[in-house]
């Protein structure tokens, strides 16, 4: 496909910097199969792409434009970074979702798009950072399929869901292999 872009020129990154409240502990280090969710998001996305980078934990990137804004100061942070480093994109996921398909690049390109069920898992060129920007520094609803909505992202649904673990019973449901895949919330 012509509009793919190279795997090289995309910034993974997994996003990390969330509370967990629903969890009751911080999920990133929470284990499944002998791996840390973390572990396995990064994983995932160093199979597609050049490079991966964590956002919102310590050594990690940093949030933009402060900590505390949810997953879109995550990205927007992964997405000055991939501008600095003068690459094409980022693909994001956060680090409770699991199940990423092997082609994910390819089945969110052309981009900006985003999973229909968990808009946290996206491709998103640079051009897409002065949205965001605007967004962030503006009194503009500070969500995913807002931000979404304004790139102009495809919501795509995958024949198999990505599954979200927000619990510590979907933990448990996914461990247990009964397929249950979260409330995707």
């Amino acid at each position: 496909m012509a509009d793919r872009p190279d795997p090289g020129a995309i910034l993974g990154c997994v996003l990390a910097g969330g509370g967990s409240t629903r969890f009751g502990s911080d999920k990133a280090v929470a284990m499944l199969d002998g791996a840390t969710l973390l572990d396995r998001a990064v994983a995932a996305l160093a199979a597609q792409c050049g490079d991966v980078v964590v956002a919102g934990r310590d050594g990690g990137v940093p949030d933009w434009p402060e900590p505390g804004l949810g997953p879109l100061g995550g990205l927007a942070g992964a997405l000055r970074l991939a501008r600095e480093r003068g690459l094409a994109a980022v693909l994001a996921t956060g680090v409770d979702s699991l199940g990423l398909p092997e082609d994910l690049i390819g089945a969110l390109t052309p981009a900006p798009a985003c999973l229909a069920a968990q808009p946290v898992v996206g491709l998103w060129p640079v051009a897409c950072l002065s949205v965001l920007e605007d967004i962030l520094t503006g009194g503009e609803r500070r969500s995913m399929l807002h931000f979404a909505g304004r790139c102009g992202a495809r919501l795509v649904e995958l024949a198999t869901p990505v599954a979200n673990v927000n619990t510590r019973d979907d933990l448990v449901r996914l461990a247990a292999g009964r397929g249950d895949r979260g409330d995707g919330g």
